[in-house]
Formats: C-alpha cells, structure tokens, sequence
C-alpha cells in the first residue's frame, strides 16, 4: 500500500511537472505590425518623455505587437530588425513582464514564447510604479552571441544595442499616447533568478510601458 501510495504521488508530481513545463513553452502569435501611420517623426521626437505614472489599462494585443515590433521586429527581409546591432549580432532579447506572466519576443516569427505565469512586475524594478504598469520590457543580453573577449567592447556593444531599442519604445510610445520610462534600479540578482537566466544572460535595463492616469 505504501509502494502504491508512493508511486501515485510520483506520478503526480512528475504530471504536474510536466504540464507546467509545456504552459511555460506556449506560444503566442502576435498580430500583424501596423507598419503605416503614427504621428510624424519630428512631432514624435518632440513629444518624446519620461513617465513614471500609470492607469491599470491593459494594451490590446495590436498595440502590444506594434510595441514589440517598433521595438526590435524584423524590418528586411534578410531578418535585420528596427534596432541597429553592431555587426549584426543581435544579441539583445526583450522579455516582457504583464500581469499573466512573463513571456519572451522572438522577432523572428514576430510571437511571445511563455516562460512563467508568475506576475514579476513589482521584481523589475525598485520603483513602486513598476507593478502597476501594463508592461515591463527587460533588456537582456546574450553574451554567448556576442563572443566578444575584451569586458569594455561587451559594456559597449550591451548598452548601445539596449538603448536603440530603448529609444524605438520612447518613440512608439510618444506617438500612440502612452507613458514610458526606462529604468537601471534593479535587483539584478533577483529579477534573473525570477526569470531563470543563465549565467551568460546579462540583464541590462528595464522599461515600464502603460497607458497615462486619466486627468481629472
């Protein structure tokens, strides 16, 4: 009976393993980019800012895609994206963080792969407005693409490829109405333990993305 006992709660145990395994590796198709339109660029430039405050407003998934896409999607038909990378390395990922979970864009096929369903909104940062924003972007570089040996070519390839991409999201992010900020006080440690990084992924910054508070 023991024996018996024990192998149902192996069985169990290795089933719920199993179905969390294959939750964590949904993929979600995005819509097409909108790649027409918006507001013109110099008028995106001059309303481009910094905001730190947001309305519990979920995007739609257009919205989400257009975000993803402006942010580092596919452009060419070679596979180069909307973000510049030095040599073409690519080694920046974003991940975003929502309330359902945390997910991976693969610009390639323009889809989120699921990691977790955990909400780590509020690990992202060390702000108090980060858990209530629709979105967190975190930046995180994989080191093994960009085989680079010398540690100061690393920080500028790392950070100059975070900030193009960072700046596509302020400018996307001016033109539909949305607040943005992008942020580098994080529990590092913390949030890559939370997103199960390996030790050769280096986050490098976050960005909160969410509807503005309605003015009174």
């Amino acid at each position: 009976m023991m024996r018996l006992r024990f192998k149902i709660a192996f069985l169990t145990g290795f089933l719920l393993m199993l179905v969390a395994t294959v939750h964590s590796q949904e993929i979600i198709s995005l819509p097409s980019p909108k790649t027409e339109g918006g507001m013109p660029l110099m008028q995106a430039l001059k309303e481009r800012k910094s905001g730190r405050e947001f309305s519990s407003r979920i995007l739609s998934p257009e919205t989400l895609s257009n975000l993803l896409w402006a942010a580092c999607g596919v452009n060419r038909p070679d596979g180069r994206r909307t973000a510049p990378s030095a040599r073409n390395l690519q080694d920046i990922d974003v991940y975003v963080a929502m309330g359902d979970g945390l997910y991976l864009y693969e610009p390639k096929n323009h889809q989120l792969r699921k990691i977790s369903g955990e909400d780590i909104r509020a690990v992202t940062g060390n702000q108090d407005y980060v858990k209530d924003a629709a979105l967190n972007l975190i930046y995180v570089s994989d080191l093994a693409r960009l085989n680079v040996p010398d540690p100061m070519a690393v920080e500028f390839y790392t950070g100059a490829h975070t900030a193009f991409a960072a700046q596509n999201v302020y400018l996307f992010c001016a033109s539909e109405g949305l607040s943005t900020v992008v942020r580098g006080n994080i529990d590092k440690t913390a949030l890559a333990k939370k997103m199960n990084l390996r030790a050769d992924q280096k986050i490098t910054l976050a960005q909160s993305v969410g509807y503005p508070p309605k003015k009174p």
